[in-house]
């Protein structure tokens, strides 16, 4: 039993170079180390209080001509939703009231029914879309597509334009229907 031990461990010593860091890239010669100004490329979220919206300004008007060239294609021409891209435009009547905790059968959440912050539309896309070149847009196309997103859901007026402060301004509709998620992990989950 302990020659298989010494056995196992001499193996596994004789995997990587002697005095390796195994946490270190070099160790399988793949990656680099990224620079600074490349994280900063990608490191960019946007939270639920919009503290972090870069300037920009954007239109309903401008954002309708970024959607149909960069969005329609996936998402419908009046983002109705085409298989397996989700539907973005559509509010049920306030009549019809918030449903969501109750059944999930044939609800469309969509950015006018489900979104519970504002900042967090211009956030995704920003970050996600257009889905095969994310990150691509200019913070203006994002500010007026967001515009137009929320606009077209009845949230905005057709003839809005958003910048950071009227972004950080726009209450979303159901917005006091979501619970904050106050967990902090390990118990307190439980």
């Amino acid at each position: 039993m302990r020659r298989m031990t010494i056995a196992t461990a001499a193996l596994l010593v004789g995997c990587g170079p002697s005095g390796s860091d195994p946490r270190s890239p070099q160790r399988m010669g793949l990656g680099r180390e990224v620079p600074a100004h490349e994280v900063a490329l990608v490191n960019r979220d946007v939270g639920p209080d919009g503290a972090e919206l870069p300037p920009g300004r954007g239109t309903v008007a401008e954002g309708a001509t970024v959607y149909a060239a960069k969005c329609a294609s996936c998402h419908g021409a009046n983002g109705e939703g085409m298989a397996p891209f989700p539907k973005l435009v559509g509010r049920p009547p306030e009549a019809e009231g918030f449903k969501f905790g109750a059944s999930e059968a044939g609800l469309d959440r969509t950015i006018g029914n489900y979104w519970p912050y504002a900042t967090t539309v211009f956030d995704y896309v920003r970050r996600a879309m257009p889905q095969l070149t994310p990150g691509t847009l200019t913070d203006p196309e994002v500010y007026a597509l967001t515009a137009f997103l929320l606009a077209s859901n009845q949230v905005i007026p057709m003839d809005a334009a958003l910048d950071a402060e009227s972004l950080r301004a726009v209450k979303m509709p159901y917005q006091d229907r979501f619970v904050p998620d106050n967990r902090r992990g390990g118990r307190e989950v439980k």
